[in-house]
């Protein structure tokens, strides 16, 4: 039985053997500068293995795979959006910085509720055959429709007891409140008892902005689904108003303003790309 709580490598045991998992917890941004601007809330996640859609559909009568249900998983929703086999896309994005075909890839990311979802980012953990993590990609997404890629190789030393230490320069439009020049630092414990991805963004003269999520193993049931649903009803709905909410509260402390189109002209902004993850710092 996976127990809840870890805080390191050492205590968050291996990911979960089911077919699919729920993490409960919170997500919390921390805006340093130009103005301290700081919001928590509760939130839950999937974590779905990408060779066991079928079963993890199986699961509970509350949930469904590729068809509509009170919480529902659509391939449609990520990668190229097309269709395509997830497992072939994450492979084909590994084969082209050198790395084998990992024999696991859980994804972790928000279910579709009620049919609707968005997802500001999903997480695939790809693995060998020994268990251990090679690789992470980090597939983003902005409120304008566009999604990035960035591919990241489990590189020698990035990985200690606290988790995995990565970084990579900015090369998305995600928030107008935020230019381009910035650069990120990812910190993940990745799913055991617990998960977390935290993302430090930083600029020439430092720390701008944290963004975490720290979620809690529960086991995929119907009892736990429901009980999520009914705790944090309209889950995906609700971070969307949020995403625009807080953006409004941005807006009346008056924070810069940088358009969309000025970060396309200075060849920033893509959809469906991909970039590898810097290894150093």
């Amino acid at each position: 039985m996976i127990k809840k709580g870890a805080t390191s490598l050492r205590d968050n045991a291996a990911p979960p053997e089911a077919a699919a998992a729920l993490y409960s917890g919170q997500v919390m941004h921390h805006r340093m500068k130009p103005k301290v601007h700081r919001f928590t809330y509760d939130v839950f996640t999937l974590l779905i293995d990408l060779d066991r859609l079928g079963e993890a559909g199986r699961a509970s009568r509350l949930f469904s795979v590729g068809r509509w249900n009170m919480v529902a998983f659509n391939a449609r929703d990520h990668g190229p959006r097309d269709g395509t086999d997830l497992r072939q896309h994450v492979e084909s994005l590994l084969d082209a910085h050198g790395l084998p075909s990992p024999a696991r890839i859980l994804l972790l990311a928000y279910p579709r509720i009620l049919g609707y979802v968005f997802n500001p980012l999903s997480v695939y953990y790809a693995y060998d055959r020994s268990g251990t993590l090679i690789a992470i990609v980090y597939e983003v997404r902005n409120t304008f429709g566009d999604l990035h890629t960035y591919v990241a190789p489990v590189e020698p030393g990035q990985m200690t007891d606290a988790g995995l230490r990565q970084d990579q320069a900015k090369e998305f439009y995600v928030s107008p409140f935020i230019d381009m020049d910035q650069h990120y630092h990812f910190r993940l414990l990745p799913p055991g008892r617990s998960v977390r991805v935290r993302i430090l963004e930083t600029d020439k003269d430092g720390p701008l902005l944290s963004a975490t999520f720290s979620g809690e193993y529960r086991p995929f049931t119907t009892r736990n689904l429901l009980h999520l649903c009914l705790r944090i009803p309209l889950l995906t709905v609700k971070v969307m108003a949020a995403i625009h909410w807080e953006a409004f509260k941005l807006w009346r402390k008056r924070l810069k303003y940088h358009p969309k189109s000025a970060s396309r002209l200075a060849g920033k902004s893509g959809t469906d790309t991909s970039g590898p993850v810097a290894t150093g710092r």
